[in-house]
């Protein structure tokens, strides 16, 4: 885009009355999608989540940040160990798998890590942490893991965009 093109901006100040205009902002903001696991009092649990980000090299650092409004969040915020997984192209039908309420794991695939956790095979990359550090912020929390082991493969992410699944557009 040139710039030339002539568009409306919606301006606001973000606040309570105005969370669906600040949802939309953010989603111009296109992300990876990955699947969180870890293991949980009653079994392995998992959720979805597009607020991942490396943080460090050395040493090898990386966050994700959970909903407090989360009925996982007790699980995730103070989980030893967790697996962030990311997600491929084509794995949209995972990615919702883990949104919904039910028994993550019923009928699917998994192994454990050295510490426990519960690892998907198949995705395009995956981070196998121990808690380092968390932070309060607001309604999440930023969960700071250090990264054991790493693994990935070639392929398309999948990402997300304006509330939707979808993939990187081709470039020429």
């Amino acid at each position: 885009m040139d710039g030339s093109a002539v568009t409306t901006e919606t301006a606001f100040t973000p606040g309570p009355e105005t969370a669906r205009l600040f949802r939309d902002a953010l989603g111009r903001f296109t992300t990876g999608v990955t699947v969180i696991t870890a293991e949980g009092a009653q079994g392995p649990v998992g959720l979805t989540a597009n607020s991942f980000a490396a943080v460090s090299l050395d040493p090898p650092l990386v966050l994700w940040s959970p909903a407090r409004a989360s009925r996982r969040f007790a699980t995730f915020a103070h989980a030893p160990h967790f697996a962030i997984h990311v997600l491929a192209e084509g794995q949209e039908e995972l990615a919702r798998h883990f949104t919904r309420p039910d028994d993550h794991f019923a009928g699917l695939h998994m192994t454990r890590s050295p510490e426990g956790m519960p690892l998907l095979p198949g995705t395009l990359a995956r981070f196998e942490c121990e808690h380092a550090a968390a932070h309060e912020a607001g309604d999440h929390v930023i969960v700071v893991g250090r990264v054991l082991r790493a693994s990935f493969t070639d392929g398309a992410p999948l990402v997300f965009s304006r509330g939707r699944y979808t993939g990187l557009a081709a470039t020429a």
